[in-house]
């Protein structure tokens, strides 16, 4: 019995483990779609940037103003590019998190296969114990009754 209430245990820690890591994966997966966010945001102003100054290309430019533009293009897609790669550091995290997961939720059933072996074994052990006694006392009746006989 001291052997299934340490597998108990030991279940129990693996359920908590595996709530840790469906929790972790749970937060992987928000910042990624945060981070996915960001850069959709980024690349929406890109848009909208270019496309006002494509309205007012044909305006008179000073060439200040275009230098300036193009240096503010040019930081806006460093930043698209800074924020893609935040977006596939983030799917690095999510894929860990759902291999951590996985291997948590394996290690459960596992051990949970186990805990069911065990306690199936004891039932048996159990039930055959009791068809011992029961079969000793009828032998015992048995006896009893042919030696009143």
């Amino acid at each position: 019995m001291s052997n299934l209430s340490s597998l108990l245990v030991a279940v129990n820690l693996a359920m908590r483990q595996r709530d840790d890591a469906r929790k972790a994966l749970q937060a992987a997966l928000a910042a990624q779609q945060a981070a996915r966010a960001q850069l959709e945001q980024l690349n929406d102003y890109a848009r909208e940037t270019e496309a006002r100054w494509g309205v007012r290309a044909d305006a008179d430019m000073k060439p200040e103003v275009m230098y300036h533009h193009i240096q503010f293009m040019g930081r806006l897609g460093h930043a698209a590019g800074l924020q893609t790669t935040v977006v596939g550091d983030h799917e690095g995290r999510v894929n860990m998190a759902r291999q951590t997961l996985l291997q948590a939720e394996l290690r459960l059933a596992s051990l949970s296969k186990v805990v069911d072996k065990r306690r199936s074994d004891i039932e048996l052990a159990n039930a055959r114990r009791e068809q011992k006694q029961t079969d000793e006392r009828a032998s015992l009746r048995y006896r009893n009754s042919q030696q009143e006989h």
